[in-house]
């Protein structure tokens, strides 16, 4: 059977939070969510593009800031939202940057993949634990990337300051991202945790991120851009990994979706598998310690 966003079951008296959901994967996601019934708070950098978002997917929808480059906004945005919502069923973990020109670095002196990809996340999830043990069956989704399976990480240098590269930082990140969806899992199941900890990764699809990872080239970077969009899959296909890992009833812990064909860069549904690394279970509780100790959240 071929998995669409036909079988997302009805989400009335579900609440999502989505993450970078004003473009890209995340609207697609925010979007399936909302028309089939769920209350879906788009987690946004920029609120005028939300609520422009917002209107376009119709339905039960809030626009709330969040900057997962600065953790005080990542603690506003989590202290709010957890007054005003005390269970929420799913939080899909979809922002990320991807940026290939030179090295920056967050608001609090991160290196910006890293503390928007994996830091921000991390201490969101954390923060909002408690709410998502309210719900009866709440999912956590994190989204990886097909090149987290090239990446290494480098626990002397984590935040690259060494021979910087924009490529190898997003791929360290979504590598570091794929390690917290693992070990977050393992540490759910070891607490006997009713919330799953779930994996997704979009394999080669069309998004905004495309042209803007190339921005700094100038028009050089706007030619690479719009060659590679030739060999990029819909984003309405790319996004149906992660909104199987949000809803499909079938789903358990520890699972990892992605396109099923060509090397998992796009296709159908399926279960894939994350690299060797990321699955290391000496890696993940070294990860772990290390993020704690730069987000200042540690989980109950």
């Amino acid at each position: 059977m071929t998995w669409t966003a036909d079988h997302i079951p009805d989400q009335h008296g579900r609440t999502a939070v989505v993450t970078g959901a004003n473009s890209g994967l995340g609207l697609v996601t925010a979007t399936a969510l909302a028309r089939r019934g769920a209350r879906v708070v788009l987690a946004v950098r920029d609120t005028a593009a939300g609520r422009r978002a917002a209107q376009q997917i119709g339905g039960d929808v809030e626009v709330r800031e969040l900057d997962l480059a600065s953790l005080a906004s990542v603690r506003a945005f989590a202290a709010a939202l957890a007054a005003d919502h005390p269970r929420i069923d799913l939080l899909v973990n979809n922002a990320g940057a991807v940026l290939l020109g030179p090295r920056r670095t967050s608001a609090d002196g991160h290196e910006l993949h890293l503390a928007t990809n994996l830091l921000g996340h991390f201490a969101l999830t954390g923060l909002l634990l408690g709410n998502l043990a309210a719900a009866r069956a709440a999912r956590v989704v994190s989204l990886s990337s097909i090149v987290h399976r090239r990446a290494h990480l480098d626990f002397t240098d984590l935040m690259i300051e060494r021979g910087y590269s924009g490529s190898t930082a997003y791929g360290r990140s979504k590598l570091a991202t794929t390690v917290f969806g693992v070990e977050l899992d393992r540490r759910l199941r070891a607490t006997g945790s009713p919330v799953l900890s779930v994996l997704a990764h979009p394999g080669v699809t069309r998004t905004n991120l495309t042209p803007r990872a190339w921005s700094h080239q100038g028009r050089r970077g706007r030619v690479l851009a719009r060659l590679s969009l030739l060999a990029t899959q819909p984003v309405e296909q790319g996004a149906l990994p992660q909104l199987r890992a949000a809803t499909d009833p079938a789903v358990r812990g520890g699972q990892f979706f992605g396109p099923a064909r060509f090397f998992q860069t796009w296709g159908p549904v399926t279960e894939v598998r994350c690299s060797r690394e990321a699955a290391d279970p000496a890696v993940g509780p070294r990860l772990w310690t290390v993020v704690e100790e730069l987000t200042g959240v540690r989980y109950p």
